[in-house]
């Protein structure tokens, strides 16, 4: 079976299997997780921040990026199809007890002329405070953020003494897209997180970045959100390989979904978002009433289904050139 739903599906590589097996351990409650702290020393040092954090996944560690920015009853300007928003069940207003205003999106970035006109006078008593601006990159719709947009909204958060939250889960990507080190993004905010299981093949586990007294604060909260690992440090080993060996290899998946999208657009039917193509995933709609999943199902693909009116195929570290090419036999001897 060929995988192409995301890129959170990969097996470990074998060298990471074997730095799990031996890596050395503590408890990372007590601080004392050699393997953890080795992690979140070299995730601090690659994005230029003081401290980082190891969390269970992205999803926690945007929750508590938000958690440890607000108070009850606040409100965070996010991007109406940021991830945060769309698929993280709700938790803002859950955990942390935050309004969330939506910002319409320009393919992944702010108006800048609108994001101005929702920061709250907080002089006025019937408004939420508006404690955070959350930003993506890459973007789950498959766009990198240029530096400069980012550096805009940054910008204009720090004339309102608001902070900004990067939602990094594939920043990585994003970082070999723009030809950047992930710290020339991750100046732009005053944390970020980071997946090392989606595209770095890792099996477990995000990193939240940010100043030394921002990551003590979110310890806490780490702590009240039930994830407080004991010894973390097998899942950790795999992390750091994950930074060693993965990110430059990302540059392959990229190619691979550009060749992959060269050859959707030739088959009868099917329309690709060219606008997308930025990293390793490539969306598109397809004008058959059949449904293409199943199709592909029949023929060793496994392929999520339509969401919002497109089809969703990611490349990954456990896509090689073989299965690559029976990928595309498989669309071809459906769709053409």
């Amino acid at each position: 079976m060929i995988d192409v739903r995301s890129d959170t599906v990969t097996r470990p590589t074998k060298a990471m299997r074997e730095a799990m097996a031996c890596a050395p351990v503590g408890d990372d409650v007590y601080g004392d997780d050699p393997t953890i702290n080795s992690l979140e020393e070299k995730a601090a040092r690659i994005l230029g921040k003081e401290a980082a954090m190891f969390t269970p996944s992205g999803t926690f560690a945007n929750q508590c990026a938000i958690m440890t920015h607000t108070h009850r009853g606040d409100e965070i300007i996010l991007l109406e199809d940021a991830h945060i928003l769309q698929h993280e069940a709700g938790a803002p207003a859950l955990l942390s007890g935050v309004n969330m205003r939506a910002a319409r999106s320009v393919n992944g970035k702010y108006d800048l002329a609108e994001l101005k006109g929702l920061f709250r006078d907080e002089e006025d008593i019937h408004y939420p405070r508006t404690s955070l601006v959350c930003m993506e990159n890459a973007h789950g719709s498959g766009t990198v953020i240029d530096l400069e947009h980012m550096e805009a909204v940054h910008r204009l958060a720090s004339e309102h003494g608001v902070p900004v939250h990067l939602d990094g889960a594939r920043l990585f990507n994003a970082a070999v897209s723009l030809g950047v080190d992930a710290s020339q993004i991750a100046k732009h905010c005053e944390s970020v997180c980071f997946c090392l299981s989606k595209g770095l093949m890792a099996p477990v586990g995000s990193l939240l970045v940010g100043t030394k007294e921002f990551i003590d604060r979110a310890r806490r909260n780490r702590k009240i959100m039930g994830g407080a690992m004991r010894q973390a440090g097998i899942l950790a080993a795999a992390g750091i390989l994950a930074l060693d060996e993965q990110i430059e290899r990302l540059a392959v998946d990229h190619k691979r979904a550009r060749l992959l999208a060269k050859e959707l657009s030739s088959l009868p039917g099917i329309r690709v978002a060219d606008d997308r193509l930025d990293i390793n995933m490539v969306f598109f709609s397809w004008e058959d009433e059949r449904a293409l999943e199943e199709e592909l199902l029949k023929r060793g693909i496994l392929m999520n289904g339509v969401e919002y009116g497109e089809y969703r195929i990611v490349m990954h570290g456990d896509i090689d050139d073989e299965k690559f090419t029976k990928l595309i036999e498989a669309i071809r001897d459906v769709c053409a």
